[in-house]
């Protein structure tokens, strides 16, 4: 038997034991957790959120939208894999333990967004399934495979397609893109640095042995704070904007100043002393920062708000 004969058999039987947990990891589910909360909760952010929002909209949202990103990180596993088995927080992805083919992955990361894309057509309508799809094609095509390998900006740029799940719960209940729900998307944009630079700095050994330029292991661990603390700035500047543009009320608002007063006091402890537990702290609070922020905003709109 040649080599080449050797490999796909040793593949094709992997890919048998392989099990519905195995593909589960192959869509991030804890990544994806906070990005479905924000597509949700956008949902009862949107105009007449309470009253259009029918529990089989809900649930169809939940669903395509968990299958679009899901596909989206498959594909990034599939494309990654020769980085992920040099870092110790990826080693045991299934892409890299060879569990599951990259061409098993990539016929399941196909499905599943051919799925998620006729479930939020059917259900919500084509503005949404659409923008799940563009949310999808800019993490894999701008940050995955054109961004990350090449700059320090990949998580600038690229984490704009974290910013689209809450323009698929707003378009899923009003079929529009109104101003708020790009504030939405901004806010999101704006928080992704703050909350990936910490993890970066956590993390920075990893990228630095797979080669992969984030800002850290470019600039080093005091010029990341540096941009840390702007981009906390430019977010809670963003997280007033529907205060002042009169689209959200107090509730809101008394909600989003202990959040904004936490935020600065994470990342003063992470300026003062720049070490491992302080970057966790930072990453872990920012995570629970844009998950209560959009919960407080929800709430708002849905008690207060027409």
């Amino acid at each position: 038997m040649t080599v080449k004969a050797a490999t796909a058999t040793e593949a094709s039987t992997t890919t048998l034991r392989a099990g519905w947990k195995d593909y589960l990891a192959l869509t991030k589910p804890r990544v994806i957790s906070l990005l479905l909360f924000t597509t949700l909760a956008a949902m009862y952010i949107a105009p007449g959120g309470t009253k259009q929002v029918s529990i089989i909209l809900f649930l169809a949202v939940a669903v395509g939208g968990y299958m679009s990103a899901g596909s989206a990180n498959a594909f990034n596993m599939v494309i990654d894999h020769d980085i992920d088995g040099l870092m110790v927080r990826t080693t045991g992805r299934p892409t890299v333990t060879h569990l599951i083919s990259a061409r098993a992955a990539l016929i399941f990361a196909f499905l599943m967004e051919a799925g998620s894309f006729s479930i939020l057509w059917y259900f919500a309508n084509l503005l949404t399934a659409s923008l799940a799809l563009a949310g999808l094609l800019f993490y894999v095509f701008i940050y995955t495979l054109l961004l990350k390998r090449r700059t320090w900006q990949n998580i600038v740029i690229g984490g704009a397609a974290g910013s689209f799940p809450p323009l698929v719960g707003y378009a899923a209940v009003t079929n529009n893109l109104a101003p708020l729900a790009w504030l939405l998307f901004g806010i999101i944009f704006l928080w992704t640095p703050v909350h990936f630079w910490a993890l970066a700095i956590l993390i920075k050994d990893d990228y630095e042995r797979a080669g992969v330029p984030m800002l850290p292991v470019v600039k080093g661990d005091r010029a990341t704070v540096v941009q840390i603390g702007w981009y906390a700035v430019v977010t809670v500047a963003a997280t007033l904007m529907p205060v002042f543009m009169h689209l959200t009320s107090w509730i809101y608002l008394i909600s989003l100043i202990p959040l904004n007063v936490y935020l600065f006091i994470y990342f003063f402890r992470l300026r003062n002393v720049i070490e491992k537990k302080t970057a966790s702290g930072l990453f872990h609070y920012s995570m629970i920062y844009l998950a209560l922020l959009f919960l407080a905003m929800a709430i708002d709109r849905s008690l207060l708000l027409p």
